[in-house]
């Protein structure tokens, strides 16, 4: 490996999708002597770069917490999409707007969205669109499963025009109506980091 992150005092880790992996992550690198200055999720920026036994070590110690590094230029922007959709849809309290996505990932990724949207389908099969429609449906299935708000008022958390919107897409990707999988209990949640393409 080439550690392409290292160079930038920056490491992006596959699979970090909650703020527990995030607390998770920042334990295995401070067990191993790796000081973080920041974190966020799939990304973590080091007070300085470890030398490459301490690195090794901590690989393994995320290995085994089921992180890995990524250390390809590609790989590295996929996972950084990945994680601010993740984190957008599931950790903000409401779904980024669709006509926002755009500016939120052109701003933090530092390049144009047309460039991003095209190495992801590429690469996942699938555009980012559709990915954050995925990651919306998923919120929705964890929102339904609380048990605690509306159709309606899921939908408006999700980022769905209507109870109606709302309904056709879940059908559509899912097979069942938001009714029916908060009758059934058969719909299993897809966990985060499964959602979509390749390289989840």
């Amino acid at each position: 490996m080439n550690w392409i992150g290292i160079q930038r005092d920056v490491l992006t880790i596959r699979n970090m999708v909650c703020d527990r992996c995030k607390a998770a992550v920042a334990r295995v690198l401070d067990e191993h002597g790796v000081q973080v200055k920041h974190i966020e999720l799939g990304e973590v920026e080091l007070e300085r770069a470890p030398d490459p036994a301490t690195l090794s070590a901590a690989l393994i110690g995320l290995r085994k917490e089921g992180f890995d590094l990524v250390d390809d230029r590609t790989a590295q922007l996929i996972t950084r999409v990945k994680s601010l959709i993740v984190g957008a849809v599931h950790h903000s309290g409401l779904a980024v707007p669709k006509a926002k996505l755009s500016g939120i990932l052109s701003d933090a990724l530092h390049k144009e969205y047309s460039t991003i949207g095209s190495v992801f389908t590429e690469v996942e099969g699938i555009t980012i669109e559709q990915y954050f429609l995925l990651q919306r449906i998923e919120r929705v299935k964890e929102l339904i499963r609380y048990n605690e708000l509306s159709f309606s008022e899921i939908a408006d958390h999700t980022g769905f025009s209507s109870a109606a919107h709302l309904s056709a897409q879940f059908k559509q990707l899912t097979g069942m109506t938001p009714s029916a999988f908060k009758s059934s209990h058969a719909g299993a949640r897809v966990e985060l980091d499964k959602v979509g393409g390749a390289s989840s």
